[in-house]
């Protein structure tokens, strides 16, 4: 027989690929007729101890005071009232959107008129800083004022958020 031929509808196969085959299903039959042994767990190594750090004597106990066996529960704590802004400070208008590419946010006017050299105050949930107005633009075009309604681009020196609000401080 010759292999790769076919003889009678199959084809030869070598006598090395019998073998292989033929010991392969030895295995598998030994396999599934012997039971499985169990094997051993191996037990955790013993890690060393770690030294021993000495502690200052432990604090006196508190008396009880929240809700339980013992204490009665405890009165809320008061929320710190929203800082105002300062009496000097107008609010002129609103963050609507920030650009963090560009360090640009846009600003919708609500009242007043904003200059370049106004002092302005952006103060947020957690945005607060004041800066010089240096460069504005409405539809990528520089302006140095802008009335109530307009929106425009102003350059900021930190990150502004939308809903933050913006005050021109008073000189």
């Amino acid at each position: 027989m010759a292999t790769g031929k076919k003889t009678k509808g199959r084809t030869a196969r070598s006598k090395t690929a019998k073998r292989k085959s033929a010991a392969r299903s030895r295995l598998a039959r030994a396999a599934a007729k012997a039971p499985r042994k169990k094997q051993a767990r191996k037990r955790p190594r013993p890690r060393a101890a770690a030294p021993v750090k000495k502690t200052a004597a432990p604090a006196p106990a508190k008396p009880a005071t929240g809700p339980g066996p013992g204490g009665a529960p405890k009165p809320p704590t008061p929320k710190p009232a929203p800082v105002a802004p300062e009496a000097a400070e107008d609010r002129v208008g609103v963050v609507t959107h920030y650009y963090s590419h560009l360090s640009v946010a846009v600003v919708r006017l609500e009242s007043g008129s904003l200059r370049l050299g106004d002092t302005i105050h952006v103060k947020g949930h957690t945005s607060d800083f004041r800066q010089r107005v240096e460069s504005m633009q409405i539809e990528h075009k520089p302006v140095s004022e802008v009335g109530p309604g307009q929106e425009f681009g102003l350059k900021v020196i930190e990150h502004a958020r939308e809903h933050d609000v913006v005050y021109k401080v008073g000189q």
